[in-house]
């Protein structure tokens, strides 16, 4: 991954809102791996499907390991977000009955996720020497110029593209 030299924010003509979804699992009982595992092994596979099927709506993601997983995700709308994780021919709904069947509430593994529909009007963003990431990866990026050097004028420039 190559770094952006400078600092960046997200392109202008990036107006539209967007969907962030976090997820993760937490492991509770370390040493249960037959109970962990096929919790975990279940993203992968449905990062794939995501990535084949430009359709369904993710933008992009990036993902930290730990005894607690984040995942972090960027998704054109909510409805695509529902709509993969309720679809019957998609990875998700059969991983979220299995977990249900395997695991329950019996305290091995812990899952969590987080959803917010952000509006171009309510959000900054700046990187510094950084590679592609977040927001700036899924909607693209750009080099911050006349107007965008404070957060309160990328703060002002997103109520620019508000639609009302």
């Amino acid at each position: 991954m190559s770094l952006n030299p400078g600092r960046f924010t997200v392109s202008a003509d990036a107006g539209q809102e967007v969907t962030v979804f976090l997820i993760g699992m937490r492991l509770n009982k370390p040493l249960a791996i037959t109970r962990w595992w096929p919790v975990l092994t279940a993203m992968p596979r449905m990062l794939r499907h995501l990535a084949d099927d430009q359709d369904a709506g993710m933008l992009s993601f990036q993902s930290w390991f730990g005894r607690t997983t984040v995942l972090l995700s960027y998704w054109r709308s909510p409805e695509h977000l529902q709509r993969f994780a309720s679809a019957s021919d998609a990875p998700h709904l059969p991983a979220w009955r299995d977990f249900v069947r395997r695991v329950g509430e019996d305290g091995t593994v812990g899952v969590w996720h987080e959803t917010y529909v952000v509006p171009a009007s309510a959000r900054e963003v700046v990187y510094v020497n950084m590679p592609e990431f977040g927001l700036g990866k899924a909607l693209g990026a750009e080099r911050i110029g006349a107007g965008a050097h404070t957060a309160k004028q990328r703060l002002r420039r997103g109520y620019s593209h508000r639609s009302d």
